[in-house]
């Protein structure tokens, strides 16, 4: 087992672990000032910050024997007998002139760009800059470019770090971006006639250590110091990204990747970073309404002349579906894979608490296209949703586990009294009017949704819900990791979670609390079992507990 040496504090590698110093530095706590180096990316060494002392202990004398120039920690790898010393004077010196070089051309442009309080020029020239400005101060600001339909180049903000091209080439392997000129005039560009137009393109946003690339959707809509920042998941695909929601009195600003080794390492894709408007549209459905079935039809409201009970208090709507749906007789549900687990528990347990023999059908997975797998094994799922691995494993307990088609031919057949259908599907074309009109051949259709469609305007009982910001609870994606994450946002007034309704509906106490659910399917469930400890930040594999309890 190799040693290793950092600052006077010993570590122990692994017999196959490969680190660099800056890496070995982290696991003694010890933060190695860095611009060019990613864990995700190949080691140019180039910006030079990195650069600490460095020599070798001899294990039989214990005599240190040091370099006699400064190496950069990045391409320095940590071996047996390696030590390192990261806070010298010399060490700090050198640093102060690699940031004071930095600063002399970058423009004064703080105030307004997009990275001020995020970024790593400013943190770095306070910790480890010269107390003075030896140059003159120029009070310019950076030539502006676009690099495509999601990022903007601002050319002298640029430390030529390099790790948007190096992503470019090693991840998406669809090399856009270049360094041109030479020396003092380097700059990065894409190649004539070729946009920064990948799937991925995002993420080299996320990996510039200052401001020289800007996401044009953000551009100018808020401080990084008025947001806050959510753990979350999304729920773009089946992947399940891991993610940072950021947002500002309710409303989100943008969403960026959250780094987790087991599901999306450092990435994610564009159409998760951006396809997240629908959350403030205009067109989110609010207000729960009931409808007389019996004196106005499916999908009736309140007009004044007594024809539906229209509109009504959350808490007259939830006590009358309740009441209704108790007094209907036979139940079918249909559990959108937009659920979360515990949501889908709690829903299931209530459709059997009203009705034994109620059916459970898991609504449609949208695919579309094909899976699209990059470098470094991250890849884009053609399925379409977050949990269906997760809201499967629920359905099945409560007995058989319908498809919607399957349910269909049973509404009518059966006597199905009361069909039950959550949405939150974000594609707008989810359900068809042919298939909307065959659930509501139900004496009562509750619906769930958050954007009107073909179902929503023949349900009789309707109830606006939350959008995967909103919601607290536990996801199941492709590889069945399971991961939990609290909510970003509120919901708009006059929508509710899910869960909240359904803790209600079953006439538990308290508040809502999806940990407290977990636990119980994780009790109730053994593919959850894993789910029943702390889940963490990275979520955990719930087929490995299975093998294991196996």
């Amino acid at each position: 087992m190799a040693k290793v040496w950092i600052d006077d504090q010993e570590i122990e590698l692994g017999d196959n672990e490969r680190l660099n110093g800056i890496e070995a530095a982290r696991r003694v706590g010890v933060e190695v000032p860095h611009y060019c180096w990613h864990p995700g990316l190949s080691v140019v060494a180039s910006c030079r910050m990195c650069l600490v002392e460095c020599g070798t202990k001899n294990s039989e004398t214990g005599e240190v024997s040091m370099l006699p120039k400064l190496v950069p920690a990045c391409q320095t790898p940590a071996k047996d007998g390696t030590v390192m010393v990261t806070n010298s004077e010399k060490v700090a010196h050198a640093r102060a002139f690699v940031e004071e070089a930095l600063l002399i051309d970058h423009p004064i442009d703080c105030p307004i760009c997009d990275k001020a309080g995020e970024c790593n020029l400013q943190d770095y020239h306070f910790e480890h800059g010269q107390q003075e400005r030896r140059a003159d101060i120029k009070p310019f600001t950076s030539r502006r470019r676009s690099m495509g339909e999601t990022v903007t180049l601002f050319v002298d903000r640029c430390v030529m770090c390099s790790r948007c091209v190096r992503f470019c080439r090693e991840v998406t392997g669809t090399n856009e971006l270049m360094v041109v000129q030479r020396g003092a005039h380097e700059e990065i560009d894409v190649f004539p006639g070729f946009p920064l137009e990948n799937k991925l393109s995002g993420n080299v946003v996320d990996l510039c250590p200052v401001g020289a690339l800007g996401d044009s959707d953000f551009l100018y809509s808020q401080r990084v110091w008025f947001m806050k920042t959510h753990n979350g998941v999304c729920t773009g695909c089946s992947t399940g990204c891991s993610i940072q929601i950021d947002e500002n009195q309710d409303k989100v600003y943008r969403i960026r990747p959250r780094t987790n080794p087991h599901v999306n390492q450092w990435w994610m894709c564009d159409d998760g970073r951006y396809n997240w408007r629908y959350i403030h549209d205009d067109a989110r459905l609010i207000g729960p309404s009931v409808s007389d079935p019996a004196v106005s039809g499916n999908g009736a409201s309140s007009n004044g002349d007594g024809s539906g009970l229209g509109l009504m208090e959350w808490s007259t709507v939830i006590a009358r579906v309740d009441d209704d749906v108790r007094t209907a007789g036979k139940m079918a549900v249909v559990l959108s894979p937009h659920l979360t687990v515990e949501e889908a528990y709690l829903l299931c347990t209530y459709a059997r608490d009203v009705d034994p023999d109620a059916l459970i059908a898991v609504g449609p997975a949208p695919v579309v296209g094909e899976d699209e797998t990059f470098s470094q094994g991250f890849t884009i799922r053609a399925e379409k949703c977050p949990n269906r691995r997760g809201v499967e494993e629920v359905a099945a307990v409560f007995g058989k586990r319908l498809t919607l088609d399957e349910l269909l031919p049973k509404i009518t057949r059966d006597g199905i009294q009361t069909v039950w259908v959550t949405g939150g599907y974000p594609q707008a074309d989810w359900m068809d009017e042919a298939t909307a009109n065959q659930l509501a051949a139900a004496q009562m259709l509750v619906v769930q949704d958050i954007a009107d469609s073909p179902l929503w305007q023949v349900a009789t009982h309707k109830m606006p819900s939350a959008t995967f910001a909103e919601k607290e609870g536990s996801y199941v994606n492709f590889s069945n990791r399971l991961q939990s994450v609290p909510w970003a946002i509120r919901p708009p007034a006059g929508a509710r979670t899910e869960g909240s309704v359904y803790w209600q509906l079953l006439g538990r106490s308290g508040l809502y609390q999806s940990k407290i659910v977990l636990k119980e399917v994780a009790s109730e469930i053994a593919f959850f079992r894993a789910a029943g400890e702390d889940v963490g930040e990275h979520g955990v594999d719930l087929t490995i507990d299975m093998l294991a309890g196996a």
